[in-house]
């Protein structure tokens, strides 16, 4: 017959081992909310992340252009003053032609956002180097892109799935009953499926936007829950023995 392990079979070695893993894992998710956070908060002109930032990511504003709803939104603080973000939204307002971006708005980029919107940078984000760069980035707001939603997908479905299945793993190693231990596996993968798949129908209705958070805030409790309940097993319950191997 096959011995299905717990944590009271298992080494204060291997004890050690799975904790600096579920610690590193947990502390690399709250990065990764700070790193959501920052990437979307503001969005709407408010400061702090709130549902309709999330709508803004996706679904776009469809009454501003993309190059000013970053402005008004994340990009906000990376201008020296008020005056010189409302230069360059004036601009756009008045068509985006190209001599006032040479005179005017141009510098403004130069100065302030070129170190990071450029391809000499090497991040993922639009180049503002040349007046057919920024032209670009005039047209309506429609949020994230297709090919963008699905080069992010694949990187969240393979990565996330892994650190889910190690996770999940040592989670399986928990003394409760086996019905609680399947569902708790299942849906933190559920979860992340759902959060995915609410992106591309955000695009099309703004208020599937609650679903994104939704979905996102299930995969952060259960994920949370497993890490929380492996640990506490592993090191605190009366059961678990402490082999010195």
């Amino acid at each position: 017959m096959f011995h299905y392990r717990r944590f009271s079979d298992a080494s204060v070695s291997e004890k050690l081992l799975d904790t600096m893993f579920l610690l590193m894992m947990g502390v690399g998710y709250l990065f990764a909310l700070l790193h959501l956070y920052y990437t979307h908060e503001g969005r709407d002109g408010v400061p702090g992340l709130s549902a309709q930032d999330v709508m803004i990511a996706y679904y776009g504003t469809h009454e501003q252009t993309r190059l000013g709803a970053a402005i008004i939104g994340p990009m906000s603080d990376n201008f020296p003053s008020e005056q010189a973000k409302q230069d360059v939204l004036d601009w756009i307002g008045r068509g985006a032609n190209e001599e006032d971006f040479k005179v005017k708005v141009g510098p403004i980029f130069n100065e302030n956002c070129i170190m990071c919107h450029s391809a000499a940078s090497g991040m993922s984000v639009p180049s503002l180097e040349t007046f057919a760069d920024v032209k670009a980035l005039t047209a309506m707001d429609t949020g994230a892109s297709i090919p963008s939603l699905v080069r992010v997908s694949h990187i969240h479905l393979f990565g996330i799935a892994f650190i889910l299945f190690f996770v999940g793993r040592i989670f399986l190693l928990c003394e409760m009953p086996v019905l609680w231990k399947r569902v708790a596996v299942i849906i933190p993968f559920a979860a992340v499926l759902l959060d995915i798949l609410a992106w591309y129908v955000t695009k099309v209705v703004p208020n599937f936007a609650y679903v994104v958070i939704l979905a996102g805030g299930l995969m952060g409790i259960s994920f949370g829950m497993q890490i929380v309940v492996s640990l506490y097993q592993m090191w605190f319950s009366t059961e678990a023995s402490h082999r010195e191997e």
